[in-house]
């Protein structure tokens, strides 16, 4: 009997280390979580959603991306970035938008004005902020561009089209009649070619108009509108800027210059753009960012920002096949072999 009792203390000695061994163990993984400092280390979850691929979009992301490193957000490091392309199919994005909420993103970036109208539609908790999207109120993101008011701010890419439309007179002095090009659904490209028909009536020129509803539309808009005009203009599209070859194939052949919003359109066939560099864009949203995340700042106070540099470009090889010639004082921003 008393061998027994011996047996049992021994037994209880040994379950009673086991279990502080087992406390120690559990600490021990807890403060895998913590640095040396024991301040917490755990990764912050950001999304991206953009809403297409194109130079343009990917360019804001890049941005957005490289402002967070610079600021000790890297990723696999402080954060961890999931980022989602929608390839402009809506119900990838509720989806993407629906994935964000459920693993509790600590902030989302959304590229583009559906993307950023997807996930503000299925959260007011996350912080989110945009860009690419060129008017935060009319797209009914936020109460008002200086105010925003609720979980949603970032920055506009609303162009300078009044200078466009002065650069297009410039580059096709003899234009009589200017075609736009837009995506009807899209309420930026909606809001843009409302400015762009003004100011084309402005300077006494004929506004002409050819709408699409996706990009299987574009070849046969642009086979329709290069007989009705002079010159095209055609805004920061995403539909448009993803095909742009398409147009160029059209416009180049007919002879028919064509401003675009911004510089990638250049690149993919345009003529000519005083336009936003995106990659700035993304760069000066992903600074927001960064006070969001130190707890600085909240987007409800945080104004619309809008871009504070815009470039001139222009194609050499479209202006030399549609045999224009470019003034002398814009020879400077001919992007060679392009």
């Amino acid at each position: 009997m008393k061998k027994i009792n011996r047996g049992l203390a021994l037994l209880t000695v040994v379950a009673m280390m086991a279990g502080v061994a087992g406390c120690g163990a559990n600490n021990s993984s807890n403060s895998s979580s913590n640095g040396t400092d024991g301040t917490d280390t755990k990764k912050l979850n950001i999304g991206i959603v953009q809403y297409m691929e194109h130079s343009a979009l990917d360019s804001a992301r890049e941005g957005f991306i490289e402002a967070l490193k610079d600021n000790g957000y890297v990723d696999g490091e402080k954060i961890t970035i999931d980022l989602q392309n929608a390839q402009g199919d809506q119900s990838n994005l509720s989806t993407i938008s629906d994935r964000f909420v459920s693993n509790k993103a600590d902030l989302v970036l959304a590229i583009a004005t559906p993307a950023a109208q997807s996930i503000a539609g299925k959260t007011t908790e996350i912080p989110i902020l945009a860009t690419a999207v060129t008017d935060f109120e009319s797209a009914k993101l936020v109460n008002s561009n200086t105010a925003p008011g609720g979980n949603v701010s970032g920055t506009t890419d609303m162009n300078p089209i009044k200078e466009q439309m002065d650069l297009l007179v410039k580059l096709v002095p003899g234009a009589k009649k200017v075609g736009v090009m837009y995506t009807s659904s899209e309420d930026n490209s909606i809001l843009q070619a409302k400015l762009a028909k003004e100011a084309i009536e402005k300077l006494g020129l004929t506004y002409v108009e050819a709408t699409v509803t996706n990009s299987n539309d574009v070849q046969q808009a642009a086979q329709s509108i290069v007989t009705q005009c002079d010159a095209i203009y055609v805004p920061t599209d995403n539909t448009f800027a993803s095909a742009m070859p398409v147009v160029s194939g059209v416009t180049t052949k007919a002879k028919i210059p064509v401003i675009c919003g911004e510089s990638g359109m250049v690149d993919k066939g345009g003529l000519a753009t005083l336009g936003i560099n995106y990659k700035d864009l993304g760069y000066q949203t992903g600074l927001m960012a960064v006070k969001i995340l130190k707890g600085e700042a909240k987007p409800a106070t945080m104004p619309i920002e809008g871009s504070k540099n815009f470039d001139f470009a222009i194609n050499g090889a479209i202006a030399d096949e549609i045999g224009l010639k470019i003034p002398a004082d814009l020879e400077q921003y001919v992007i060679k072999g392009k």
